[in-house]
């Protein structure tokens, strides 16, 4: 029989990535997504017609919606990813982002408990947690051990949801874990993170749409990884025997300038400088300034570490956003 996994987030660039992984692996995946006039697909149109995923209507805001997606999905495995994802923007609504990134993982696991209750079936969650709960790095790499230093509301909110889905396994023996994973990337990613914020506008300044790139801080140094090997750590968590949390990291950090480089390169420029202008708004008011982690503990016990360099991720979403705005331009050219 196969098993039936239940994505909350299935829309954004980690949802999109783990669907395709688990079809692969031949599961049938329902993908939770918020009731609106017009959802955003752009990442799963490509699963519509794919007779083994499911859209499925809930909301971390609605605990009873996600306890009918539970008893619609009948699922083995829950991966929870739907968050207020973009860490600028939890100054902004902080409240939401509260609501969402934290209160939303318990609402999770409380329609989990309870279906557990009801239907007999057990069930295995994975929480997408984060290395901005280190904020502040306390110490250099982080592991599973180093003390948690948030610095932003996005993070504060990650760490509830970190620290109440070990409380409901300790006290409830649910199998519940979360992966800190540090930062990960791909073509996918929403078009306001700095990453492909830099690809994209790259891939215009070759094709000649735009002149420059206009970005915040380019000193702050980050862990980045390919999304797909990330997703793959993420599976490899549900199948472990015993539940318990893992640090998923390169090891390496590179600044936002370092990305620049290698993306710029990809258009034969070496000299970028008069292309990127600094604006202030896009500072954070506590900024994280480098974030390393160690994924020991993940290897040895998973066997995972990330396949994909950074030079190569950085190929792969500059190649895909000159491909899309190749498009777009050719669609402008011919009105």
């Amino acid at each position: 029989m196969n098993k039936v996994a239940l994505i909350t987030g299935v829309n954004g660039m980690d949802g999109s990535h783990l669907a395709d992984f688990l079809l692969a692996k031949g599961y049938t995946v329902f993908g939770l997504e918020r009731r609106t006039s017009r959802p955003n697909r752009s990442n799963t149109s490509h699963l519509e017609k794919n007779p083994n995923f499911h859209f499925v209507i809930g909301d971390l805001a609605d605990q009873n919606s996600l306890l009918k997606a539970l008893n619609q999905s009948k699922p083995q495995e829950v991966y929870n990813l739907a968050a207020q994802s973009f860490v600028g923007s939890s100054w902004t609504i902080p409240e939401q982002t509260s609501d969402i990134n934290g209160l939303g993982v318990l609402r999770m696991l409380e329609a989990i408990r309870e279906y557990q209750e009801q239907s007999g079936e057990r069930v295995r969650f994975y929480q997408a947690a984060t290395s901005e709960m280190f904020g502040k790095m306390v110490e250099n790499p982080a592991n599973e051990t180093t003390p948690f230093y948030p610095r932003s509301p996005y993070g504060v909110a990650k760490l509830y949801g970190y620290w109440i889905t070990k409380n409901y396994r300790e006290s409830y023996g649910m199998f519940a874990c979360s992966g800190i994973l540090f930062n990960h990337e791909s073509e996918r990613r929403g078009i306001e993170f700095v990453t492909r914020k830099i690809t994209d506008g790259v891939a215009k300044i070759k094709l000649g749409l735009e002149s420059h790139i206009t970005l915040g801080n380019l000193d702050s140094k980050r862990d980045w990884g390919y999304a797909p090997d990330y997703i793959r750590g993420m599976w490899m968590m549900l199948q472990a025997d015993e539940p318990t949390d893992y640090v998923m990291a390169t090891g390496k950090s590179h600044s936002v300038r370092d990305f620049l480089d290698l993306a710029f390169q990809e258009i034969g420029i070496t000299d970028w400088e008069g292309y990127v202008k600094h604006d202030p708004r896009y500072m954070r008011p506590a900024e994280v300034d480098v974030l390393r982690g160690d994924a020991t503990k993940a290897k040895e016990e998973l066997g995972w570490e990330p396949e994909t360099s950074l030079a190569e991720m950085v190929k792969i979403m500059v190649e895909e956003d000159l491909r899309w705005n190749r498009i777009v331009a050719n669609q402008l050219s011919n009105r």
